[in-house]
């Protein structure tokens, strides 16, 4: 019978996995860590965002350079389509306000559950704790319980993820054995070096602001922590702050300028700052704290500074803090299949290619979609191999 030999048991690789094993090939998944679909369950705490409802044009925008080589993949497994996958297992969906799509449920842990019992249906065996250390005389080897074990199999999908979240098995250790470009935090908050009064608001959240970093600009809300500034307003601009360009918060995105100086000319004898901008524009305790913060010495008209407030801060956090990576194997270096072209036979998928997408599903979308893409390219080629030998 032809195997196949999936590496990595996150998202892109389970649904690898799935699409050989439909197409009739005897499937491994080899997963380094004790479960598979870690990242998966941990992003799904506060709710597993699937997709995003919208056309596929859209869609592939949002993905940037990556979305001429990804676009055929997406057209063939996109936001209706993952939708449509997710009933299939059993998980209902709903679309929100803002157009992202989630389970009933909300949580991954029965979407995962579903998936995985209909793997074990399909006969895809799981080995954990086997760690891919490379290649001997061109077959995988592992680290294992067992000691150093090899997998042979005619064909193979790597999908070990990025290099962020290492206590969740993406770790970017695979790069040491395969050429790629250089990873890149993606989907990251920035390091704020606060001072001491910003204490009393660590985990607050500052909710509908705009912020606007190197020509990008982002509607939503962030959250102050002990270490900078986190959350999906600070993420969408993030491939701008990461490179350095000057950041600025509009605390009051709804209030035009005048409207802002027209209500805060009306100041109440005897009110202080902080009364004033309450009672006059609502500016909350963290918005506040921002202002006192990064504005001063305040001048007298607030209205510019309320509209175009710099942060002040220093590099984005860890890598590894990191919701996502750009880097990876480029689409160069693989053909249309997402076979390596040096490597014939080897395919890849998921967080593993070189593009970056913002969060709101268009990640755990291009993940399926890409693992599902190598897994029918991968049962394709060993179908073709096989009859050439015939």
């Amino acid at each position: 019978m032809t195997t196949g030999l999936v590496i990595g048991g996150g998202p892109a690789g389970l649904m690898a996995a799935e699409a050989m094993a439909l197409a009739g090939l005897d499937v491994t998944v080899a997963e380094a860590k004790p479960s598979v679909g870690r990242k998966l369950l941990m992003a799904g705490k506060s709710g597993l965002n699937l997709t995003k409802a919208e056309p596929e044009a859209a869609f592939l925008a949002a993905l940037e350079e990556a979305g001429p080589a990804l676009s055929p993949i997406i057209a063939d497994f996109g936001p209706e389509a993952v939708q449509a996958w997710a009933q299939d297992l059993g998980q209902e969906v709903f679309t929100g306000t803002t157009g992202r799509v989630f389970p009933q449920a909300m949580k991954a842990s029965p979407l995962l559950r579903a998936w995985l019992g209909r793997l074990t249906d399909l006969g895809v065996e799981m080995r954990r704790r086997w760690r891919w250390t490379g290649w001997q005389d061109g077959v995988p080897q592992f680290s294992t319980p067992e000691g150093v074990q090899t997998q042979t199999a005619d064909v193979t999908v790597l999908a070990m993820g990025g290099a962020s979240w290492r206590r969740l098995g993406s770790d970017g250790a695979w790069a040491e054995h395969v050429p790629i470009a250089p990873f890149r935090p993606a989907n990251i908050g920035i390091a704020v070096d606060w001072s001491e009064p910003m204490a009393a608001q660590f985990g607050q959240p500052v909710k509908a602001v705009a912020l606007t970093a190197g020509g990008r600009s982002s509607r939503g809300e962030c959250v102050i922590t002990r270490h900078g500034l986190e959350g999906a307003g600070v993420y969408a601009v993030s491939r701008a702050l990461r490179d350095g360009a000057a950041l600025t918060l509009d605390l009051m995105p709804d209030l035009s300028e005048e409207r802002l100086r027209e209500k805060l000319a009306r100041r109440r004898r005897g009110d202080s700052l902080s009364s004033h901008l309450r009672r006059a524009i609502k500016l909350d305790p963290a918005k506040r704290s921002l202002l006192m913060e990064f504005g001063r010495p305040l001048p007298d008209d607030l209205a510019p500074l309320l509209k175009s407030l710099p942060i002040r801060y220093g590099e984005t956090l860890p890598m590894d803090q990191a919701i996502s990576t750009a880097g990876g194997l480029r689409f160069t270096d693989l053909d249309d299949g997402l076979m390596l072209r040096d490597l014939p036979g080897v395919f890849a998928a998921g967080e593993m290619l070189d593009w970056e997408a913002p969060t709101g599903g268009y990640l755990l979308t291009t993940c399926l979609a890409t693992g599902r893409w190598a897994g029918r390219a991968a049962a394709a080629y060993a179908s073709s191999e096989a009859t050439a030998r015939r």
